[in-house]
C-alpha cells in the first residue's frame, strides 16, 4: 500500500534550481529526495541544543551559560572555517 504524501512548492532563484537539480542528477536521485536528505541532515537548534547537552553529560561537564557560549564560539570559528574553504575550492 503506498502512502499519498503532500506537495508543495518552493520559491527560489534560478541558479539554486539548477544547482539542486545538478546535485540531484549526481546521486542518481531526485529533486524531492535530495531536498529531504538536506533537510534531515541539518538538525534544528532545539535539535543541536539537545546533542550539546548530551555531549556534555558524556563528558561529565555541567552545561552551563558559559559552556554553552563556548560551544557556540567555537562552532563560529568551525562555520567560518568551511566558508573560506569553500570559497577557494570554488574558485581552484
Amino acid at each position: 500500500m503506498s502512502e499519498d504524501k503532500a506537495t508543495t512548492s518552493i520559491k527560489t532563484t534560478e541558479a539554486v534550481r539548477d544547482r539542486l537539480k545538478i546535485l540531484a542528477a549526481e546521486r542518481d536521485t531526485t529533486l524531492t529526495a535530495l531536498l529531504a536528505e538536506l533537510a534531515e541532515r541539518e538538525p534544528t537548534e532545539a535539535e543541536r541544543e539537545q546533542r550539546a547537552q548530551d555531549a556534555a553529560r558524556e563528558l561529565g561537564i555541567e552545561y552551563t551559560p558559559t559552556v554553552k557560549a563556548a560551544g557556540a564560539s567555537a562552532w563560529e570559528k568551525v562555520r567560518a572555517h568551511r566558508a573560506t574553504g569553500q570559497s577557494r575550492g570554488r574558485a581552484a
